[in-house]
């Protein structure tokens, strides 16, 4: 069975860092590019990053340009996003995916497995 357990979300100021995990399971990790994926109160889901297989290329949305640091270790079944300079704007749930359908480099039109998300708050 394919499992994503999505941690480390908290409450944190403007400003302030996080960093997120995915730790994986029931499929074979280092074969499967990963992405992160948020959705705001009231919002779409919106594609932040994406990383390949093999952790040599990786993309960003724009917002988060500059700001966020996807990652990978292959031998932990684990993804990573660092967040940095955290914005209010942030605030929302970060679900980590893979098995992309339908993709152009790393942003994907769905994705066949997700975690159940964790909550994500930049508030002062």
């Amino acid at each position: 069975e394919v499992q994503l357990v999505e941690s480390g979300g908290d409450l944190v100021q403007p400003g302030g860092s996080l960093r997120l995990s995915c730790l994986t399971s029931g499929f074979t990790f280092s074969s499967y590019d990963i992405y992160w994926i948020r959705q705001a109160p009231g919002k779409g889901r919106e594609w932040v990053s994406g990383i390949k297989f093999d952790g040599a290329m990786a993309d960003y949305a724009e917002s988060v340009k500059g700001r966020f640091t996807i990652s990978r270790d292959n031998t932990k079944n684990t993804a990573y996003l660092q967040m940095n300079s955290l914005k209010t704007e942030d605030t929302a749930v970060y679900y980590c995916a893979t098995w992309g359908d339908n993709c152009s480099g790393l942003k994907c039109k769905g994705y066949d497995y997700w975690g159940q998300g964790t909550q994500v708050s930049v508030s002062s």
